[in-house]
């Protein structure tokens, strides 16, 4: 029994979830120049979104190449006779489908969430035999024979090094060369930051020559040429190349993209910005993106909301490198206003925060919040909120954005009460009807007050210091503060592997703690005895994530593949670990005779004994981040995500429980948009595995063979760096 349910995590069950994002409503409202400007916003998405094929595994082109080459000449339903041809059963088909939409869904065949390596669920045998009875396979037999060949075997492999993404021997990554381990990565750091060099848009590839380590950084951009730091570069007893070129061919797509979207632009900061990024992404500038950000979050409200490039940085095992992604959304107005509301008490909320003053930044930089519809949104996978951009020194002086994504959330929450886990049977009626607006409520806590707080404390390149270094105490020794940020450190940089967790973690709190507030309840309309179940609901679901955060923990290497689910598993152990009854754990055997397990929450404690203690946490939480506290952080955060058999809880154990009761991610199936004359046409597809796969196969109506034949050539030209 246990071995399959250990394997049924590489697999995409066969009735996944998949929904079509409904965005036909905000589009039809726009008007023709912003439908344009849209049209062409979503085409540099898409182009540049291929770019995280590169990224994410050696295969996982090679594989989209294969499937695409497929379906462009079968439509599904057209291939069905041929999978019955090959032997297939219904079921083995739809698993080929389930597992090609997944490919597509994430873009490369590690899950986007979680970054597990998913493999179809079909035998090999089977696989291969609709390869060959494709009518691709009949048309061109030898180069389908040379796909299969290059990808057959790392389509399957389920090694412990291919189980999921990781550096070194931990895992596969695509930023860095296969020779490369954890040293290597902050070495190059260091070159990186004594070279001023954002780490955001490079990949590192490691060679030997004459025994001497020889570094190759790669900026991405269309221009291959040198400019400034290009070259070559003595660094201690190593030599490292800066190159640019990095997909050149996707690159010069975007590039072509944004110029045409410039015409359509609604206003100077849209034109400025687009101009920045294009000159970041033609030369490989971090600097020239940054520039872009700074008038992307001028363009306060825009009715067409767009970001892209080289962003989060969770699937870098180092943690500094930015997955490409790209999104396109329309303002939803309805949604947007509780939103402004919510920004426009921000400073009444702040103070309520358990940091003294100095801590919190010196002005708050009013940010947007907007809820949208997604339009595209290119990459691995879609979040239901964003707060960009991810660069602090912008962040901490010029302001961000916060973004909820409205028809996402309401697709992507949506339970069935019988495949609801781990609660108590009068607890999921509760949890169906409130979980959608305590999630609301959460989210845009979250994005604007948790990501939007908290003062980082620096010492520039000219020795100047942005607090009074002979008054700011920290709060929990009553001493004088003694680390902070030199220089061109920043938060990613020092923090590493575990900043991306650990600020989601921060800003889950802020969430929790805030959400005790009557005013904030009043804002999203919530009033009364409705309020109290959103408090309860959004207490009881993070309760429940941090249980279901255990799938995300990898017992052989010790290490989570998540950042928001170990930061709820933390703050489970936060609360745990707060007793007086508060959180309640139990492992037990359930209905169908299998381990089971509930989890509950006392309501009447959560305004003392919750509150307390998010309190606490969170005031340290905030401390070792201002302060740099590097060492204090880790112990801390660590810790607490420590996953072990011993204890008052068996979490691993209770690992083995959530495994085997999971219910896999959603999916979702994006519309495409096509310039008919004067015209834009949206075109929409059904939420089915069918469906995903045909907007894929219609997506590139132009070039599809040029941009397969493209990415063929990238991938087997760094083949080699993966042996």
């Amino acid at each position: 029994m246990l071995t399959e349910m250990v394997d049924s995590q590489y697999y995409l069950p066969n009735d996944i979830g998949i929904s079509a994002l409904d965005c036909r409503v905000a589009f039809r409202l726009l008007s023709p120049k912003e439908q344009m400007y849209a049209h062409y916003l979503s085409r540099a998405s898409w182009y540049g979104g291929l770019i995280v094929l590169i990224q994410t595994s050696p295969e996982s082109a090679n594989i989209y190449v294969l499937l695409q080459k497929i379906f462009r000449l079968q439509a599904p339903q057209q291939l069905e006779a041929a999978a019955t041809a090959a032997g297939l059963s219904t079921e083995e088909y739809q698993a080929f489908l389930v597992y090609a939409a997944g490919l597509y869904a994430n873009m490369g065949n590690y899950k986007s969430f979680g970054d597990t390596k998913f493999i179809p669920n079909l035998p090999k045998e089977k696989f291969k035999a609709l390869v060959w009875e494709s009518l691709a396979f009949k048309q061109s037999p030898g180069d389908m024979e040379t796909l299969w060949g290059c990808c057959c075997e790392p389509l399957y492999s389920l090694e412990d090094k291919q189980k999921q993404l990781g550096l070194g021997e931990k895992g596969i990554s695509a930023y860095f060369s296969g020779n490369c381990c954890l040293e290597d990565a902050e070495f190059a750091q260091k070159f990186l930051d004594s070279k001023n060099l954002s780490a955001y848009n490079t990949r590192l590839f490691k060679t030997e020559i004459d025994g001497k380590r020889c570094y190759e950084v790669r900026l991405a951009s269309a221009e291959k040429g040198d400019e400034v730091c290009c070259g070559k570069h003595e660094f201690e007893d190593s030599v490292f190349s800066v190159k640019r070129g990095d997909y050149a061919f996707l690159m010069e797509k975007v590039c072509q993209n944004l110029e045409k979207a410039k015409d359509y632009a609604a206003n100077e900061n849209q034109k400025r910005m687009l101009e920045e990024y294009i000159r970041s992404f033609t030369c490989g500038s971090v600097e020239a993106h940054k520039e872009g950000s700074r008038y992307w979050i001028k363009d306060k409200g825009p009715i067409v909301e767009s970001y892209i490039g080289f962003i989060e940085s969770y699937r870098d095992p180092f943690g500094s490198r930015g997955e490409f992604e790209g999104f396109v959304a329309v303002v939803n107005k309805a949604m947007s206003a509780r939103f402004a509301q919510l920004v426009s008490s921000a400073e009444v909320l702040l103070p309520e925060l358990p940091w003294p003053p100095a801590f919190e930044k010196d002005i708050f930089l009013k940010p947007d919040f907007t809820s949208l519809d997604v339009l595209t949104f290119a990459g691995s996978g879609i979040p239901a909120g964003i707060n960009i951009p991810n660069y602090d020194d912008i962040r901490q002086t010029e302001g961000f954005k916060n973004v909820s994504l409205g028809n996402v959330l309401a697709v992507a929450y949506a339970t069935q009460k019988d495949k609801l886990t781990f609660l108590e049977e009068n607890d999921k009626d509760l949890y169906i009807k409130w979980k959608g607006p305590s999630f609301e409520v959460q989210v845009g806590l979250h994005e604007l007050l948790g990501h939007g707080s908290g003062k980082l404390f620096v010492q520039d390149d000219k020795g100047k210091y942005n607090f009074d270094q002979t008054a700011v105490r920290n709060p929990e020794t009553g001493e004088l503060i003694s680390s902070w940020y030199k220089g061109s450190e920043t938060w990613d940089s020092k923090f590493s592997t575990i900043a991306s967790s650990y600020e989601e973690c921060r800003a889950e709190c802020v969430g929790l703690y805030l959400c005790l507030n009557k005013q904030v309840l009043s804002i999203f309309g919530h009033e009364g005895e409705d309020a109290e179940e959103v408090v309860y609901v959004n207490w009881l679901n993070m309760v429940r994530a941090g249980l279901l955060g255990l799938e995300f923990y990898t017992p052989e290497s010790k290490s989570w593949r998540q950042a928001h689910m170990q930061a709820r598993f933390v703050i489970l152990r936060v609360l745990l670990e707060a007793g007086e009854g508060l959180v309640g754990l139990r492992e037990c055997t359930g209905a169908d005779g299998r381990p089971d397990a509930v989890i509950t929450l006392d309501r009447s404690k959560i305004y003392t004994v919750g509150k307390s203690a998010i309190q606490r946490f969170l005031c340290k939480l905030q401390v070792h981040k201002s302060t740099a506290d590097v060492e204090g952080g880790r112990a801390l955060y660590e810790g607490y995500s420590a996953v072990t058999a011993d204890g008052t809880h068996n979490f691993l154990r209770l690992r083995e429980t959530v495994l085997l009761r999971k219910e896999a991610r959603k999916m979702f199936v994006q519309a495409n948009t096509y310039i008919k004359g004067d015209a834009v046409e949206l075109v929409e597809y059904e939420g089915s595995a069918a469906g995903l796969i045909q907007s894929f196969v219609e997506r590139f109506p132009d070039d599809a063979e040029e941009v397969e034949a493209q990415l063929r050539e990238m991938t087997c030209m760094d083949s080699s760096c993966w042996c």
